[in-house]
């Protein structure tokens, strides 16, 4: 038996139930099988076996009061997944569908993730079961204080950085945020996403949508294409597929979908600038549900549906796809309609979005495929951009942070592609992904002995 499938199999005895962990798991080390005969010191050395396995992983409970005297009981996660080339980094998310699992998956994916960025963070990963949907700000403010009153203790600006994912934004970052620097009577930058006037960044909010349309551009570049009058689809409502809306109508591209989980949107006119501008302001401002996007510009609306089943459903043909909701939303049956379509490029704006049977499907047709610890790793490369300028006490204008941003999303881009070369599988961006983020971690790791 091969190290990889040992190591695979121990992870699906030694933790049942974790479905996603182990579709991630599987995911990543699958591919990494090149590596075990270039790197036989990784074998002996057990680098398999350790980063698999988190350095920790914290479960708290969380109580809060809500605006009906009520005391309410959630659960808090920080799975500390690797910190061999920087300090742990990663989102917390506040979902009702967060459990120990998805934040071992979320956290796993991460460390590659970070590592390909070229900048020194480690990989982690936290949220809860807190659903802010229908919450008042008060109720929020109660709750975030109260996640911080336990993570306060596990975080730390050298030690672990965590962000914003689903969930949690603006709001919910500076309520997390001021509540830390109230109990540890320090202003440091132990989180990002914060706003400008505490120390952010600009181009933060925008960073994943923008970095998923710049890693896509550059794979379109590959064979000869770009953006220009592509129909390009995009799923979720939320703040990477609102910027990836953005940056697609200012390359040229037409978008035509978007939803949320209550409803998928189909305006085949294309939403414009404007549209986006009213997405923002419904989802960011007002709090409101897509319906309410299909109600104002008159345009299809199916409930209860996401988008790849409406364009599978409805035979409605795509050029690019930028699923940016939630992970496994994209089925092998979804993945089929897209390559009858004619979808050439899919560019994974949120995690682990395309269940393994549609990643198969994609590679099959010879889809130019993404894989969003990528893909969307511009989120937490602008991250890693805001903790230099916080430890530098300075902040960077708009157009310096995008440069940057433009140039990390072509590093990582080319580092993909020169790994799956290397390793004998041309072209193949989950490959060379996965290669390139491990191998400078595993190397880092060897360094330090068995830690």
């Amino acid at each position: 038996m091969s190290v990889i499938k040992s190591v695979i199999d121990k992870v699906k005895q030694t933790d049942p139930g974790q479905n996603e962990f182990h579709q991630a798991v599987t995911e990543v080390l699958e591919s990494l099988e090149p590596t075990t005969k270039r790197h036989p010191e990784f074998v002996k050395s057990g680098i398999y076996e350790r980063i698999v396995e988190p350095e920790r992983a914290i479960i708290f409970r969380v109580p809060w009061v809500d605006d009906k005297n009520r005391v309410v009981v959630n659960r808090g996660f920080r799975v500390q997944f690797n910190n061999a080339i920087g300090p742990f980094k990663g989102g917390l998310r506040f979902h009702a569908s967060v459990n120990l699992s998805i934040i071992k998956f979320l956290g796993f994916e991460q460390i590659f993730k970070n590592s390909l960025t070229t900048l020194p963070m480690g990989g982690g990963k936290g949220g809860s079961d807190f659903d802010p949907k229908g919450k008042s700000d008060c109720e929020i403010m109660r709750f975030c204080q109260a996640f911080m009153r336990e993570l306060f203790r596990h975080i730390g600006p050298e030690t672990d950085v965590p962000a914003g994912d689903i969930g949690v934004g603006g709001r919910e970052i500076g309520y997390m945020f001021g509540y830390y620097k109230k109990l540890r009577n320090e202003h440091t930058g132990v989180l990002t996403g914060k706003a400008l006037e505490y120390g952010g960044s600009l181009i933060r909010p925008e960073a994943t949508g923008y970095g998923t349309v710049y890693f896509a551009a550059e794979m379109l570049a590959t064979r000869g294409i770009d953006f220009k009058n592509k129909c390009v689809a995009v799923s979720g409502s939320g703040n990477v597929a609102q910027f990836a809306i953005e940056k697609v109508n200012q390359m040229g591209g037409r978008v035509i979908s978007v939803c949320d989980s209550n409803a998928t949107v189909i305006d085949e006119k294309g939403i414009d600038s404007d549209k986006c501008c009213y997405i923002m302001e419904l989802k960011n401002v007002n709090r409101g549900r897509i319906t309410e996007y299909a109600d104002k510009y008159k345009t299809v609306c199916f409930e209860g549906k996401n988008v790849w089943d409406v364009i599978r459903e409805q035979g409605i043909k795509v050029d690019i796809a930028l699923p940016c909701a939630t992970q496994n939303e994209i089925n092998a049956d979804n993945a089929q309609a897209l390559v009858k379509s004619g979808c050439i490029c899919v560019a994974e704006g949120a995690n682990m979005p395309s269940t393994p049977e549609a990643v198969k499907i994609f590679q099959d047709n010879n889809i130019l495929y993404g894989p969003g610890k990528a893909a969307n790793a511009g989120g937490v490369a602008t991250s890693g951009l805001e903790m230099s300028q916080n430890s530098m006490k300075l902040s960077w204008t708009r157009e310096e942070v995008d440069s940057r941003l433009l140039i990390i999303m072509k590093s990582i881009h080319n580092s993909c592609l020169n790994a799956a070369e290397a390793y004998g599988k041309k072209g193949d961006y989950v490959m060379g992904a996965n290669i390139a983020g491990f191998v400078k971690v595993a190397k880092a790791m060897l360094a330090y002995g068995v830690v």
